[in-house]
């Protein structure tokens, strides 16, 4: 499959880097407006390929997307230290508006995956550019929070994060919901599983997770500048459900009609993904406190939702 990719920086860099060492991507096009960067990255992913798979990647322009499966959109302005991810929202629409006509110019029938930050209203901003249909343009949503929640919550019980089911939902930012009530391990709940080895999911504990989930890109962004390794993995998460058609439950950012309350959003809930992008969104059931705070965050994503619309060049 070959997977078009707009940002050389480190998430785009990195993603490309997961897309061929682990065989997801047959041949990957790297793409930034700082060519020099794009190469150089392009080159040394390649001179790794040869101990991985036989993929291939290089730097290119907007015309390479042809042919494309999915285009990785990764390029958009730098979340700062201690910023909100939706302070980057005007900067990155400009960005956007620049970018998503070229790919819906040179890749007509790709699948969009939207990487860049506030991923949510981002979504909903490449969905309006492109005119693309709903199923084929979704953003990375909250696939990383919910790895991150498995796996803290795999520490704590000492058991393997892929055997943790766990969902976090809703925005992909300070608003998201850890959803502690269906969160198994092994077939029984967590906190079942957690007293029966004595180690109880008291409410500080449960505190200390939510704080490490929800501020987890703080923290790095404070410590090395920026996130690249997480949403690596969880972009080529998803790529790998898209190539294998596998109908992988992955709690990408979906468009929604109505959702907890708020209208024509994009928001992480679970959705089935295979070769055609979103081919079914599932309605688990929660507790009411976690379905108010679901639709606090819904609120929220739609405000800054129609915001950006705001910001959209008038054509």
């Amino acid at each position: 499959m070959k997977i078009g990719i707009i940002g050389a920086g480190n998430v785009g860099a990195a993603t490309a880097f997961s897309l061929i060492m682990q065989g997801i991507a047959r041949k990957v096009i790297l793409i930034d407006t700082h060519e020099q960067r794009a190469q150089a990255e392009a080159d040394d992913i390649a001179h790794a390929a040869p101990f991985s798979y036989a993929g291939k990647i290089r730097a290119g322009n907007y015309v390479d997307l042809q042919g494309a499966r999915v285009v990785i959109v990764t390029a958009g302005a730098n979340q700062k230290p201690d910023e909100p991810r939706t302070a980057l929202l005007e900067r990155n629409v400009r960005i956007f508006e620049n970018i998503i006509p070229q790919i819906t110019r040179y890749a007509p029938d790709c699948i969009m995956l939207i990487a860049a930050n506030p991923v949510d209203i981002m979504t909903s901003v490449a969905l309006r550019l492109s005119g693309f249909p709903h199923n084929r343009v979704f953003g990375s949503g909250t696939v990383l929070d919910s790895a991150r929640f498995r796996t803290l919550l795999g520490y704590h019980l000492n058991v393997s994060a892929k055997s943790v089911h766990a969902n976090v939902l809703g925005e992909h930012g300070d608003s998201e919901v850890l959803i502690w009530s269906n969160a198994v391990a092994g077939g029984v709940n967590v906190a079942d599983l957690a007293n029966s080895i004595n180690k109880p999911l008291t409410d500080s504990i449960k505190h200390d997770i939510d704080n490490k989930v929800r501020n987890a890109a703080y923290h790095i962004i404070a410590g090395k500048g920026a996130t690249a390794y997480g949403i690596a993995g969880a972009l080529s998460r998803i790529c790998q459900a898209i190539t294998s058609n596998e109908h992988a439950i992955l709690n990408v950012s979906a468009f929604h009609q109505s959702l907890e309350g708020s209208s024509n959003i994009c928001m992480s809930y679970p959705c089935i993904i295979g070769k055609y992008g979103i081919i079914g969104k599932l309605c688990p059931t929660f507790t009411t406190r976690e379905h108010q705070d679901l639709a606090s965050s819904a609120t929220k994503i739609q405000q800054y939702t129609q915001q950006a619309f705001s910001y959209i060049s008038p054509k």
